[in-house]
């Protein structure tokens, strides 16, 4: 078991690399196996779930090699077999590979996929997805059984923007018969790269990136070609720390149109950052202003960001309010910060957060992925030693995030404990 130790209260300056982004990634790597041909995919962030994936691709047949932020995928040999209950599980984005694999053989086996414990998370949206599409879906033992004789386009209505259930009936309508209508699609940036990435393959999409798509299927897939774009919630992140302790911190590598919502709060809040190109200079700001911060689908204020901007909220002169509205279990982190000196009212999937407070060092849980990213800009902000366990959500999800942090000036460091 690996913990995270982090000495509070040092400035950061100098620059800082945003990579590839992980929500982008985990879906790229299960589109490259539409086609029997080669995908190459570019900044790509080295982060346990693109190893995992990796795993994944190679039980289908896959030859991969992933070196110097590149992944080559040859998918020549590729075949159909029921993915590892050792790895679904582990892995939320596994399911991907249900459109996927039903897409390409008309049929495909996973169990009920795994990842954080944020919430119930159903996956009943692309399941109605693939029956619209004609697929047959049985579950026996936590387990799905997809197939179809034929998939044949059709109107689909998603009851929720889902990210997850988009791409998903988008992967398996673009071999279909006949035109696809996504209706209330997603229309998060990892959408328009993942359509991108088919785009290259020879699929024929259009409408990624506002609220209806339209698929008209293709009989086969060629070789594809994509760059991951930069990860915005890693931006996110950095961006929450360079306000508590940057000095001239530069945040290298952004698509600003990307962090709309979020840069929009550091500005009401009383932040101190100037957008120089794809680069955001950012120092710390004595005396900072409350507010509500509500996470909305794209392009509102991301579910991803909610934790660690709950931990800014406790640096703001004032009463904030944290509202998720996304997945319920995402105030798990809340009894960590108070335990460190916060003064946090939680109601049910709100947060009533009263600041300026001290936070003081002491051993916390990471519960999840982004919970563990607001432990650590916790830790970075408390007076002495902050120890996060289970970090290994963390290194699902942030690339390099020790080295990143300390080449600024952080003390920050991993040991194992095995």
């Amino acid at each position: 078991m690996k913990k995270l130790i982090i000495e509070g209260k040092h400035k950061l300056t100098g620059t800082i690399k945003i990579g590839g982004a992980k929500n982008s990634v985990v879906a790229l790597i299960p589109a490259a196996m539409l086609t029997n041909g080669k995908s190459t995919i570019y900044n790509v962030p080295d982060i346990s779930d693109v190893h995992l994936l990796i795993e994944i691709i190679k039980t289908l047949g896959a030859k991969v090699t992933f070196e110097n932020e590149i992944i080559t995928i040859d998918n020549s040999k590729g075949i159909n077999k029921e993915i590892p209950e050792n790895y679904a599980t582990k892995l939320r984005a596994s399911y991907y590979f249900m459109g996927v694999l039903l897409s390409k053989y008309k049929q495909s086996e996973i169990s009920y996929p795994g990842g954080c414990s944020i919430g119930s998370r159903p996956i009943d949206l692309h399941v109605t997805g693939f029956e619209k599409l004609g697929a047959q879906v049985e579950i026996n033992d936590n387990k799905y059984f997809i197939k179809a004789k034929q998939l044949i386009g059709n109107d689909i209505f998603l009851d929720f923007a889902s990210v997850g259930a988009t791409l998903n009936i988008m992967f398996s309508a673009v071999k279909a018969k006949g035109i696809t209508h996504i209706y209330n699609a997603a229309k998060e940036p990892e959408i328009v790269n993942v359509a991108s990435f088919l785009s290259t393959m020879g699929a024929k999409i259009y409408g990624a990136g506002t609220s209806e798509i339209t698929i008209e299927g293709v009989d086969e897939l060629g070789d594809g070609i994509v760059e991951v774009i930069p990860d915005r919630i890693e931006a996110g992140t950095y961006l929450i720390i360079g306000t508590l302790l940057g000095k001239n911190l530069i945040i290298d590598g952004i698509i600003k149109e990307h962090l709309g919502s979020v840069l929009t709060k550091l500005k009401e809040i009383g932040c101190d950052f100037k957008i120089e190109g794809t680069k955001v200079v950012i120092n710390k700001v004595k005396k900072l202003k409350p507010v509500n911060v509500k996470t909305l689908v794209y392009p509102g204020f991301p579910t991803d960001l909610g934790q660690p901007m709950s931990t800014l909220l406790t640096q703001c002169e004032g009463e904030s309010l944290f509202e998720e509205t996304i997945y319920e279990n995402r105030m798990r982190h809340i009894k960590h910060l108070n335990a460190m000196g916060a003064k946090i009212k939680l109601f049910d999937r709100s947060a009533l957060i009263n600041g300026q407070t001290k936070l003081r060092g002491r051993t916390v849980v990471a519960t999840d992925l982004r919970a563990g990213a607001a432990m650590l800009v916790a830790g970075m902000i408390a007076d002495g030693i902050t120890t996060v366990t289970n970090i290994e959500h963390i290194l699902r999800g942030y690339e390099k995030i020790v080295e990143k942090l300390s080449s600024v000036g952080a003390n920050i460091k991993i040991i194992d404990t095995n």
